[in-house]
């Protein structure tokens, strides 16, 4: 009975590396065969990247245009937001900064692409 066990592990021992061997050349042929399709497989990425493009980068891009139009058209006496949530009337202008009157008599500076919006714009979207 040992005789006859020892028998079988040595033949499976034998068949099994020719298995894996006749499994992993199937694989590769099956791998290096031509599939035709190459454009075809591109097709989902590029709709991929087109709807991205409509959904996504355009809107962001258009917002940063209106964003840097409304910092050019600043002048003095327009009340504005800035990224802190500072409300404030422009006093002053200048290249990169703005002085900004927070309350009566108190002025700070402020750098101009720090604005969030304009102050009545800003009231308006929150309503």
């Amino acid at each position: 009975m040992n005789h006859l066990l020892t028998q079988h592990l040595r033949r499976a021992v034998v068949a099994l590396p020719l298995a894996l061997f006749t499994a992993a050349t199937a694989h590769a042929e099956a791998a290096a065969a031509p599939t035709g399709g190459g454009f075809a497989e591109l097709i989902p990425l590029i709709l991929i990247f087109v709807i991205f493009y409509f959904l996504l980068i355009r809107p962001q891009q258009k917002r940063m245009k209106e964003h840097k139009q409304m910092l050019d058209d600043l002048k003095k006496g327009d009340r504005i937001v800035t990224g802190g949530g500072v409300y404030g009337t422009i006093t002053d202008l200048k290249e990169r900064e703005v002085r900004v009157e927070i309350a009566d008599g108190i002025k700070i500076r402020v750098r101009r692409d720090t604005i969030a919006a304009l102050a009545n714009d800003a009231e308006k979207t929150e309503e």
